[in-house]
């Protein structure tokens, strides 16, 4: 039996972002069998359904939804034998990570502080600081959207790549419902990532060196999420917002060394090294986005309005109070078509935007 279905639901207050317009019906689903349920009610009604978590990586429309949210209420969480964890979807994610660490489960340490709940991280494929979901997902539980059934996906049946997954290429197939990680008991933190592992050396201290724990590494992250406006905190004025915006464009390796050699002769960075680049898969090169924009002349505390750029962090939008939807997609199209203009980078938004895409 269904929980009671609310009617003209404003999403505003559901999003990180504070913005939106209302949903016609909205559902909470403490669990599987409710996802079921409100699936075949949608279904029956002839109404599109939209899964919501905790709002952290969603830009709704002005317009509202005019159909069914199927908000993820579910909890729980089982710790079992050689690493492995089962999270419910409606899980609040950090405080997970925290617990893993309090457990010396490593393999979810840089990815403190992400908000949101466990559901999303596998659509997303959530990474920071050198770590992704993918690195330590066993098994994603999934309700399929046209039969009702419920299935165990595999990694290998997920499709994950940089922040992407089947289930982001296929948002109308399944919702998931559970997720099951396999972390490393006693294993040592992950530190591959430049920043981290200065950080990290930067606070290390005298004495003899010394391998940093997995809460330290937490702390760190932590603490370097917390200066860029990256952690949900209502003091900051940065606060309304999706954290990163735009994924970091990749390239093939010979397009990134053409652009990064015409970044040089136009001054805008003394050398090709000090454009940032990364090495990814297949050889490929990661640029980084927020430097590009900057360059394409969007400084961070750039506003337009009730809307803007992160102070902290140029990939980041926010929304200062009493803005819309659309004027955030504006300033995200525009600085889009910026980027795209003077340096043939196309920029990937990387948050959901409901009720889709704008343009391709």
């Amino acid at each position: 039996m269904l929980p009671p279905i609310a009617a003209d639901v404003p999403m505003a207050p559901l999003t990180t972002l504070e913005l939106g317009g209302r949903a016609r019906f909205l559902v909470d689903a403490p669990d599987e069998t409710t996802v079921i349920e409100a699936l075949r009610w949608a279904a029956g009604r002839g109404l599109p359904a939209m899964v919501l978590g905790g709002g952290s990586n969603l830009v709704v429309s002005d317009a509202g939804y005019d159909g069914l949210v199927i908000r993820m209420t579910g909890r729980g969480i089982s710790f079992m034998p050689e690493g492995l964890l089962c999270a419910q979807a409606g899980e609040p994610w950090d405080p997970l990570v925290a617990e893993s660490i309090g457990r010396n489960l490593a393999g979810l340490e840089c990815l403190s502080g992400i908000p949101g709940l466990v559901g999303a991280t596998p659509i997303q494929n959530v990474g920071a600081y050198g770590q992704e979901v993918a690195d330590t997902v066993r098994s994603v539980r999934v309700v399929e959207r046209d039969s009702l059934a419920v299935a165990e996906l595999a990694p290998d049946a997920c499709g994950f790549g940089y922040r992407q997954s089947r289930f982001k290429r296929e948002p109308g197939r399944f919702v998931v419902v559970a997720v099951t990680f396999a972390l490393r008991p006693g294993g040592p933190p992950t530190i591959r990532y430049r920043e981290l592992e200065q950080a990290l050396a930067a606070t290390a201290g005298v004495g003899p060196p010394r391998a940093a724990t997995l809460a330290e590494v937490r702390a760190e992250v932590l603490h370097l999420r917390r200066s860029k406006s990256m952690v949900i905190d209502p003091s900051d004025p940065n606060r309304r917002s999706v954290g990163s915006f735009f994924m970091n464009p990749i390239l093939a390796a010979d397009d990134a060394r053409r652009l990064i050699e015409r970044l040089v002769a136009a001054g805008l960075a003394p050398t090709a090294a000090d454009v940032p680049a990364f090495p990814a898969a297949g050889g490929d090169v990661k640029l980084s986005a927020a430097w590009l924009i900057e360059r394409a002349g969007f400084a961070k505390g750039f506003r337009s309005g009730a809307v803007g750029i992160s102070t902290r962090h140029a990939l980041a939008l926010v929304h200062h109070g009493g803005g819309t939807a659309a004027e955030l997609m504006a300033l995200a199209d525009r600085i889009r078509d910026s980027v795209a203009q003077q340096f043939g980078v196309q920029l990937t938004p990387e948050p959901v935007i409901f009720p889709g895409p704008r343009r391709s």
